[in-house]
């Protein structure tokens, strides 16, 4: 890969037609074309999707799709797993529960996952808290042996051109100071789960760089193409250079991982990459 990237990110949505097969054979061809790619695809919710087009299980379906190549599942979807919550925000998305227990199943079948919480909007403090718990609690009941959630990442609700926004009025107000603390505290409530990432990609270089010396230990990476949050108002760029910068300017050591955390040497050649979303 000419920019040194070892991972691809495959999320879709909520297709109404595409079920199972649809991703079995796109997973199985990228995986003959390039074999030494890692996906990091899908989450709960369309997991969740594809089991009821199928009529299947959690288990069943998560089986068939780590066969076929998937690596590892994102922890896409999560918001707020707060059901007062999700019916506000994300009404077509599985509920907190279903979330919960589609990541528990791929624990089982020792599919690494991630966590996160997208906060900000509707939720109240103590909602906050209490999805930290549910994080903790269902990594507490990974088997031995496995990685369960690797990492946690909360971000912030980017509010442009957004339905909560135009229809309920909702506007992030979430402020630098309170960013950190959610980390500070992630860091605190979830001892189980080993690597706290900042999301540079929502609150930007300075909030990132402080997020080092709040309790993450991860800065996130660079991305070729996003098109989610970025749509919604999240202007941050970093490119590998830049990225690395960044990180000694805040006092650190940059090292080049993989999404399981290993350490990876940064390749002889390398293209610059300037991200255009």
């Amino acid at each position: 890969m000419k920019y040194g990237g070892d991972q691809l990110l495959l999320q879709g949505g909520h297709h109404p037609e595409l079920g199972l097969r649809f991703y079995v054979d796109t997973f199985s061809a990228i995986k003959a074309e390039f074999p030494d790619i890692r996906l990091h695809a899908l989450g709960p919710p369309e997991v969740a999707h594809i089991t009821k087009l199928e009529k299947s299980t959690h288990h069943e379906v998560l089986k068939a799709l780590k066969e076929a190549g998937m690596d590892s599942l994102p922890g896409a979807g999560a918001e707020i797993l707060i059901d007062r919550v999700r019916r506000l925000i994300s009404k077509g998305k599985c509920g907190a529960q279903e979330w919960l227990d589609i990541m528990h199943e791929a624990h089982k079948l020792d599919i690494t996952t991630s966590a996160t919480m997208m906060f900000g909007h509707v939720e109240t403090i103590e909602e906050r808290f209490e999805h930290l718990v549910k994080i903790r609690e269902v990594q507490s009941r990974k088997p031995e042996g496995t990685n369960g959630f690797l990492a946690f990442i909360a971000w912030t609700f980017q509010d442009v051109d957004t339905l909560l926004t135009r229809i309920r009025g909702v506007h992030n107000l979430t402020t630098s100071e309170e960013y950190l603390r959610m980390v500070a505290l992630s860091r605190i409530m979830l001892p189980n789960v080993k690597n706290i990432q900042a999301s540079w990609l929502t609150v930007g270089k300075p909030t990132a760089q402080l997020c080092l010396h709040a309790g993450a230990n991860d800065f996130g990476s660079i991305m070729i193409e996003e098109n989610v949050v970025s749509a919604a108002g999240a202007p941050h760029r970093f490119t590998y250079k830049s990225i690395q910068d960044a990180i000694k300017e805040a006092g650190f050591e940059p090292q080049l991982r993989n999404q399981l955390y290993q350490w990876r040497e940064i390749p002889e050649t390398i293209e610059e990459q300037v991200v255009n979303y």
